[in-house]
């Protein structure tokens, strides 16, 4: 399957992110023909294209816009997710850096669909450059006359703001970032009310990820059979696929959904030379890991689905046969018991007792009745926490016992890790099954 270059297809450019190179690449072209329409056949279109939210659920874009109630005499808002913030995932960042004004022309045609007179982009507060070149293009966007009043002529008013959160992972999760943007401290809300009825200051509200946004304005200019032309029926489309660790040439690779890792790796120069793939993540570091077995699974929604995983956000962490499991699942479950907003008892206790647990099995001290313990407790976590971190934090716990359960074991057996390069088992690749 080749790949398809849409949102990426001039990051090479110099100054890719000016307003000048947007312009000559059919920038706010699709602003014009929305502003043309009205916002319902603007949201018609989008539902017609079959986008699906890119942050990770792969909810349908336009029937979400669709649930903002019309005449309640309320303002309603936009507010995009730019806090990119899990492990291996790195999609939304450079394609703010590299074309910024693609999300801004997309912040402005979802805001006037829903008829929103006022929309904010939440942004990672350690990315300062990010930021900048955002608030950059903003500021050409304004004095351009496409943001601000009566954008283009057309009665339409918009103001965008650009804000930094203070850099916590729990505020990927939509609630809990409305939350920090009130000035709370974000934390996830109980629901209902969902957003879209009480959302960011108890008002009708739209939040979505930065690349479903950004993926708007060629949908609008070119059409939905275009966009349809790509990807799979039920996962329609091109998406951003993020290859990282051990593969020769990691980075962006923008392809059809439903294209698989064997092709992706084909483009990306395969696993680094002299070694073999171990197992991957197909959505980032909270999706239940895949093997070598998966190679030739569908990277689309269903695909990754039957499968027994979920596609995510598409970061493809690739992990070779040095690796060992258990340490890399430790690295993760620390992560998540150190973001864990603490809220709810499932979430903030069990990723506590899960990281004690793994730290006892990496360093040779635990037993086979710890693996037990393990799935008990993510048993407990799943689908009683709060919000989904929790369930994320399981994954690949879980996962990684189905498929190396010999590897936890050979943990306690060697009184160590075997993957430890002082120790010899590592040479025999005994346990990089």
């Amino acid at each position: 399957m080749p790949l398809a270059p849409v949102l990426s297809r001039y990051w090479d450019e110099p100054s890719s992110w000016a307003l000048d190179a947007y312009l000559r690449h059919d920038g706010y072209q699709g602003l014009h023909k929305a502003l043309s329409g009205t916002p319902d056949s603007v949201i018609d279109t989008i539902k017609d294209a079959g986008l699906r939210g890119r942050g990770g659920a792969g909810f349908p874009t336009g029937l979400k816009w669709s649930f903002i109630p019309q005449g309640d005499d309320k303002p309603h808002y936009l507010v995009v997710n730019a806090d990119e913030s899990e492990p291996g995932t790195c999609k939304d960042m450079p394609l703010m850096m590299a074309t910024p004004h693609t999300l801004v022309e997309g912040v402005i045609i979802a805001a006037y669909a829903i008829r929103a007179a006022k929309a904010f982009i939440y942004v990672r507060g350690e990315v300062v450059p990010v930021l900048r070149r955002l608030q950059t293009a903003v500021a050409e966007a304004y004095a351009a006359g496409y943001l601000g009043r009566n954008i283009l002529g057309t009665g339409f008013d918009l103001d965008l703001v650009v804000h930094a959160g203070a850099g916590a992972y729990i505020c990927g999760e939509e609630t809990a970032l409305l939350d920090s943007l009130e000035g709370r401290r974000g934390q996830p809300r109980l629901r209902p009310p969902f957003p879209a009825v009480a959302g960011l200051y108890a008002c009708p509200t739209v939040v979505n990820n930065v690349e479903s946004i950004a993926s708007v304005p060629a949908i609008i200019h070119n059409g939905p059979e275009w966009f349809r032309s790509m990807g799979t029926e039920k996962s329609p489309g091109f998406t951003l696929y993020s290859l990282s660790g051990h593969v020769t040439t990691p980075g962006q690779y923008e392809a059809p959904l439903g294209i698989t890792l064997r092709e992706l790796l084909e483009y990306a120069g395969g696993v680094r030379a002299g070694h073999t793939l171990k197992f991957w993540t197909p959505g980032g570091s909270s999706t239940p890991i895949f093997t070598d077995e998966h190679l030739d699974v569908a990277l689309d929604y269903e695909g990754v689905g039957a499968a027994g995983s979920m596609l995510g956000t598409k970061a493809l962490q690739i992990f070779d046969e040095t690796t060992c499991v258990v340490r890399a699942v430790l690295r993760w479950t620390e992560f998540y018991a150190h973001e864990s907003c603490g809220k709810c008892t499932p979430c903030r206790e069990g990723t506590y007792w899960l990281v004690q647990i793994l730290q006892r099995l990496e360093s040779g001290s635990g037993t086979e009745a710890d693996l037990t313990k393990l799935l008990d407790i993510s048993d407990t976590i799943l689908g009683k926490s709060f919000c989904a971190l929790g369930d994320g934090a399981t994954s690949p716990i879980m996962s990684s016992l189905k498929y190396f359960r010999d590897e936890y074991l050979a943990h306690f057996d060697q009184d160590g890790c075997p993957f430890d390069p002082h120790r010899s088992v590592l040479a025999t690749g005994a346990y990089a099954s």
